[in-house]
């Protein structure tokens, strides 16, 4: 009896899991006329493997191919076969991970590369800028040159000094950078968290739960987004701060609850299991409304009266100083684009590991130590290659760096885009408006998520930067 009660659980669930996944209906085979044969298979084999009273796994074949035709009456059968096994219960999913395909020499190759960009990188940016900030530093720190040579530095001098009055000067749209900078801190605090809890926790082991646990993270975590985002918008003069709170709370939820609306009414059209139930819908407005809202309100208010208060180096002038024309690759809409390249480049092979769990079907994600290095790996190119473009941009004498410096982070998610495109058409074989609609418009919520966790990590950073390198100056 107790037997029949684990056949009666794991069977169904096995069955809905895995054998859907992998198992075919029928195939279609090309004539030697050019036309299509149509085939179906009739016989599906069960073999199920038991350890005493366990179930430990099932595997779903199909055999003996029938043509398909209009009017034809089929006999569908199947035959279940019971295999014993020495494999505990404890190590039922193993089966199912491909520990060739994740842990080749490949893989951790792509690890150990992208450590040692992290390295170079991070070495490059320190001596470069630490040399030329110390000309720098060398040249506005003279006060006992003849009047000739004042006089040749006024005229000749440029750089990021000339930009003081005007560096600290408040954004446009101050309220949405706000909301996407503090949502980007509460995105990569929860990334950090989901991966430990998925490493540490095996949630791989048990569907749903690593959604389930961002769910539940995500609106945990609200505090942190208010915070970031209220301190930011306050120090900047910010006087609408209700709409800044609001826009922080409600800006990528909704962007992700807009597309998911599209998504799920195309799978309802479908009849497709993929939509999902309007429960389900309820219980994550609940928890937004009642968890997240809240604490994202009691963030801002701690963050606009705990760091809220104005401190930068050098006060802002009231007239804006005007911005001298510079070479093309100096814009910021070019240093937005190459901004993100390098990022990419360092998470590149674990894009292409992550799609192929996702979209493949065949594959379980769970080498979730080597997310844990890539995604600490991608926070510090993303920084150093943020603070450069940074530098670059203050020396052209263009203190609008505030955008420019999120964009260029942000970037990165563009390339993701782009590479998922490829993956698309080179790897797998997806077609028609409901495969086509699910693969782009998740892939579209991903990149969301991931411009804005970069942009916001690429602006902290120059944010830092840029009041390192004025404070040590004196400002008029």
């Amino acid at each position: 009896m107790q037997l029949t009660t684990h056949i009666g659980l794991n069977f169904l669930w096995m069955i809905c899991h895995y054998g859907g996944n992998s198992g075919f209906v029928g195939e279609v085979y090309p004539d030697r006329v050019g036309d299509n044969k149509h085939v179906v298979y009739t016989h599906k084999m069960i073999q199920i493997q038991y350890n005493r009273d366990q179930i430990i796994s099932i595997n779903l074949t199909q055999e003996i191919t029938k043509p398909l035709e209009e009017g034809r009456v089929l006999d569908m059968t199947y035959s279940v076969r019971w295999f014993p096994t020495n494999i505990s219960y404890d190590q039922r999913f193993n089966i199912y991970l491909n520990f060739y395909f994740f842990e080749n020499e490949i893989h951790w190759f792509s690890i150990l590369n992208s450590i040692m960009m992290v390295i170079f990188l991070t070495g490059l940016v320190s001596m470069i800028l630490m040399r030329t900030l110390r000309n720098d530093y060398a040249k506005y720190a003279r006060e006992n040159d003849d009047m000739e040579t004042l006089k040749r530095d006024v005229i000749e001098e440029s750089g990021w000094k000339l930009v003081h009055g005007d560096v600290f000067r408040p954004p446009q749209n101050l309220a949405l950078l706000s909301a996407v900078v503090g949502t980007g801190a509460q995105l990569a605090t929860l990334v950090l968290l989901v991966i430990i809890s998925a490493y540490f926790g095996k949630m791989y082991m048990r569907r749903g739960a690593v959604i389930t646990t961002f769910i539940v993270c995500y609106a945990l975590t609200s505090f942190i987004s208010g915070y970031v985002s209220g301190g930011l918008y306050s120090r900047n003069a910010g006087e609408n701060w209700i709409k800044s709170m609001v826009l922080t709370a409600s800006l990528f939820p909704f962007s992700c609850f807009g597309i998911g609306l599209i998504l799920n009414t195309i799978a309802t059209y479908y009849g497709s299991i993929a939509a999902i139930p309007l429960g389900t819908i309820v219980v994550v407005f609940v928890i937004w409304a009642f968890i997240s809202l809240p604490l994202s309100l009691l963030g801002t208010v701690v963050g606009r009266n705990w760091s809220g208060t104005p401190n930068n180096p050098c006060r802002v002038k009231n007239i804006p100083r005007p911005i001298p024309e510079k070479k093309w690759y100096l814009r910021p809409s070019v240093i937005s684009l190459v901004g993100g390249l390098l990022p990419f480049a360092s998470i590149f092979i674990e894009m292409y590991f992550v799609f192929s769990s996702l979209w493949t079907y065949m594959v379980h994600y769970y080498v979730y130590g080597f997310m844990l290095l890539v995604f600490i790996v991608l926070i510090i190119v993303t920084v150093c290659v943020t603070i450069v473009g940074t530098y670059y941009l203050l020396n052209a004498e263009n203190y609008h760096w505030q955008w420019t410096s999120f964009f260029s982070a942000a970037s990165t998610s563009l390339y993701v885009y782009l590479y998922a495109i490829y993956y698309y058409h080179a790897k797998t074989r997806m077609s028609g408006l409901f495969q086509t609609s699910f693969y782009f418009g998740y892939t579209l919520m991903f990149c969301l998520g991931v411009g804005i966790l970069c942009g916001a990590v690429g602006y902290l950073g120059s944010n830092l930067f840029v009041r390192r390198i004025f404070r040590n100056i004196k400002c008029d």
